[in-house]
């Protein structure tokens, strides 16, 4: 499970008013955007506390008194409550979901809830069935956008390292996304995930092609129904998230459960 830290650290973040993403958490400024977000959107008023992070692992409370700087909490209880900057390592090993993107805006729900789960890495993947084909300027705008959909994300949810969206990999590449054993296919006839799995690649709505399956990475399920390809990008960032916590008991190759990943 999580550490006691670790859920200190999470309660203090969670019960800021707030929190923004700067480039250095002990002189935080805020971007115009911040300012309209915090002061319009959220109509937050002057005092109120704001959690101020770098996005590797850096972050500090502060009170926003109504501009574009943040002062640091000096009286506050709990983590960091007299504004010191803090420091979060990384969660270990660290997690990738890959999904061939689908029509309309579901691939940014699925960034956005990858985000919240706490997946390290999210790679848009382009399989042999896939509808919807990113490449050019147009593949870079789109990947953009999705940055800022993990970053908002990342906010809401308190997360202070940023996850990577990377630019859009082919399946001929998806094995370097992990060392052997660990890249794994998201498939209904699949193995249920073991510890030793932690890069989760979801196919299009057409599935995987017969040469993909035959590609020689191992396919996990999950469970007895046909998932929408976003349900299934989403279920397996919630269960490789929930086997790194130890909230769900995970299980090596011969089956028998181990401690958290």
């Amino acid at each position: 499970m999580a550490s006691a830290a670790a859920f200190a650290a999470i309660t203090v973040r969670a019960a800021a008013a707030a929190q923004v993403f700067v480039d250095d958490p002990s002189h935080p400024e805020l971007s115009d955007e911040d300012v309209h977000h915090l002061g319009r959107v959220l109509r937050l008023r002057p005092g109120e506390e704001v959690v101020a992070a770098d996005g590797h692992g850096r972050w500090a409370r502060t009170t926003w008194g109504g501009g574009s700087t943040l002062e640091m909490l000096d009286e506050g209880a709990g983590v960091g409550g007299d504004g010191a900057v803090q420091f979060e390592s990384r969660a270990e090993p660290a997690l990738t979901v890959a999904f061939a993107p689908v029509k309309g805006e579901r691939p940014e729900w699925v960034v956005q809830k990858l985000t919240e789960l706490g997946i390290d890495r999210i790679v848009p993947l382009l399989s042999e069935r896939s509808v919807v084909r990113w490449s050019g300027a147009r593949g870079k705008t789109t990947v953009e956008r999705l940055r800022r959909v993990a970053r908002e994300a990342a906010a809401q949810c308190r997360r202070v390292w940023l996850p990577d969206v990377s630019d859009t990999v082919g399946f001929a590449d998806l094995h370097q996304l992990g060392g052997a054993g660990e890249v794994v296919l998201a498939q209904l006839s699949g193995d249920r995930p073991t510890a030793s799995q932690h890069v989760v690649a979801v196919g299009p709505e057409g599935g995987w092609s017969t040469g993909e399956l035959a590609s020689g990475l191992p396919t996990v399920g999950f469970g007895l129904s046909v998932l929408r390809a976003e349900t299934a990008a989403v279920t397996a960032g919630a269960l490789l998230a929930s086997l790194r916590t130890g909230t769900v008991a995970a299980v090596d190759g011969t089956g028998s459960e181990v401690g958290p990943l």
